[in-house]
């Protein structure tokens, strides 16, 4: 059961407040599927195009066998979907809001280094503008 069915919605925007502890884990297992970086390649690769397993393994410089066990768990949390042609395999992005949440944090990731640079910046010019007493000798 997904959570949009667990609470009664369905393409409404869902917040986590007020959700269930089974929806919380659905929502964990969710992340926990992208707290992989090997899958977040993954992602930002069929970004720009739907590929095939040997595409994605030689483009990521994986096995195909790892790969297809990466595609394996996206295809199954519905963040990537795949499709059949001939002998091959093809997969593209099927919730592309993936990437609205994953600019999300890289955009979080990216402000707390700044504000980490700027305190050392501010330190190391505290630092330096000290002057040190002569002792006499």
């Amino acid at each position: 059961m997904d959570i949009g069915h667990h609470v009664g919605l369905s393409n409404r925007c869902v917040r986590m407040e007020g959700l269930s502890n089974e929806a919380l884990e659905q929502v964990a297992d969710y992340f926990q599927v992208l707290a992989e970086p090997t899958r977040l390649q993954i992602l930002n690769i069929l970004r720009r195009g739907e590929r095939n397993v040997g595409e994605l393994a030689e483009l990521c410089g994986y096995t195909s066998a790892n790969i297809s066990r990466h595609l394996t768990q996206l295809t199954r949390h519905g963040l990537v979907a795949r499709e059949s042609r001939g002998t091959s395999v093809y997969y593209r992005i099927a919730d592309a809001s993936v990437y609205d949440l994953c600019d999300l944090v890289c955009g979080n990731i990216a402000r707390q280094h700044e504000r980490a640079a700027s305190e050392r910046r501010t330190f190391s010019r505290a630092g330096r503008g000290k002057r040190r007493r002569a002792t006499p000798g």
